[in-house]
């Protein structure tokens, strides 16, 4: 190998090694992607609900997790409860008031490593024009080329939980429970470039 050779190699190498380490921007896939919320019904059932046509990026660094970052935006008008006079109800005033406030926003502060499949996400939750902290324990399901669409995906699984009072939606409690859980699931990929003429 002359030194042409090993010259050209090492340049390839450190593109190769630059490519995989910088942080690469995720979109969400609104329709593999859902955040399903309970509480408790005078104690005696947990109903849920969901939200979805969620909208976002995920940017993930590899190489130092914790400069990722996470930025959410849910539109109030989405949710499902699999009772339409609840969903026109939970639009009103004494809850979501979504025709003043129409999106839920999550923007992530800081991500911690547990190890390489389990995170800690800290970020502001904005509801109802309020914002307040919240700490989400994600769990990483894959991270590698979509077998179909042919392109880089991510998908996470997350959980939460916090009082919807602190939110101004806190109608009925304490009889409707206060405290609400929060199941998230979500796949992102990075759109195919469309090909230079």
């Amino acid at each position: 190998m002359n030194l042409k050779t090993l010259t050209l190699g090492l340049a390839v190498a450190s593109i190769a090694t630059f490519s995989f380490a910088k942080p690469l921007t995720y979109t969400i896939d609104p329709t593999h992607t859902a955040t399903v919320f309970s509480w408790s019904h005078f104690g005696f059932s947990t109903p849920s609900a969901n939200f979805s046509d969620i909208q976002g990026k995920i940017v993930v660094d590899n190489a130092k997790p914790e400069k990722s970052s996470v930025n959410v935006t849910i539109p109030v008008s989405s949710i499902n409860t699999n009772v339409k006079a609840l969903d026109e109800h939970i639009l009103k005033a004494d809850f979501f008031d979504a025709a003043k406030y129409p999106n839920i926003t999550f923007k992530s502060t800081k991500v911690e490593t547990k190890d390489k499949k389990n995170f800690k996400i800290t970020g502001d939750l904005t509801i109802k024009g309020i914002t307040k902290p919240v700490v989400l324990d994600a769990v990483l399901n894959k991270q590698a080329e979509h077998p179909m669409a042919k392109v880089p995906a991510i998908g996470f699984n997350a959980t939460t939980s916090f009082d919807r009072s602190a939110f101004g939606v806190g109608a009925y409690t304490p009889n409707v429970g206060d405290k609400v859980t929060v199941q998230i699931t979500t796949e992102a990929s990075i759109p195919a470039q469309p090909a230079k003429k």
